[in-house]
């Protein structure tokens, strides 16, 4: 899957394209318990069964992935999870945006099918990992919606409620027995949310930012969502 980023880098900004070949989901990434059995008792509101693991670590179809700034869905039962994507290309790993589109409908009975059925919206601009490595239990992230005609705050919470990139990457390689604290070329790996402000709930648009207190900048993406009508 072909991608293009912004890089941005106040020392040498520059495009990059990429071929991501393998995406991976880290799910119930919560740093602790705590936090952890909050999401997962919210799921559990609407039907989502305990997972087997924390964290578990659902594999995608990486065409899923799409910079589009309009999604399609079947129904009306999807909605939005801001989460920070990272990937690993041209020797380097990078930090941007995604949103864990998913089908609530189809999650009560199978997460991992539900987070395969839906497009994964992802920014068009990222930063270099090893510039916000040191300071990252302090980036922001945050959804919006559009609700009743008026932009809403969905999620809002600093990355230090969720497990570090570097213990991610590290559990899915001891998961397929690879190590390292770094992903394998053209892996993308996104890495957890938060729970939503008022509980999961479709919406007409989604927004999604990742906020770098320390360099006063932001990622930023929007996309609206089309629903499809069911036809038995």
């Amino acid at each position: 899957m072909n991608l293009s980023f912004q890089i941005v880098d106040t020392a040498l900004p520059r495009l990059l394209s990429i071929e991501l070949d393998s995406l991976v989901i880290a799910g119930w990434a919560g740093r602790d318990l705590v936090s952890t059995e909050h999401h997962i008792a919210e799921l559990a509101a609407i039907g989502v069964p305990r997972p087997s693991a924390i964290p578990l670590y659902y594999r995608v179809a990486v065409n899923q992935l799409t910079q589009s700034s309009r999604v399609q869905v079947l129904g009306p039962d999807t909605s939005g999870e801001a989460e920070v994507l990272v990937f690993q290309a041209a020797g380097e790993m990078f930090v941007s945006l995604v949103s864990d589109h998913t089908d609530r409908r189809l999650e009560a009975g199978s997460v991992a099918i539900s987070k395969q059925v839906c497009a994964k919206p992802v920014a068009s601009a990222a930063w270099r990992y090893d510039d916000i490595a040191a300071h990252w239990d302090d980036l922001v992230l945050r959804s919006s919606i559009e609700e009743n005609g008026a932009t809403a705050l969905y999620q809002e919470g600093t990355l230090a409620s969720l497990r570090p990139a570097s213990e991610l990457i590290k559990g899915y390689g001891r998961s397929i027995g690879r190590s390292g604290d770094r992903l394998a070329e053209g892996t993308a790996m996104s890495c957890g949310t938060m729970s939503a402000i008022g509980g999961i709930r479709p919406a007409r648009s989604f927004a999604i930012e990742l906020f770098d207190p320390h360099r006063r900048c932001s990622l930023h993406h929007r996309y609206a969502i089309e629903v499809l009508a069911v036809v038995a």
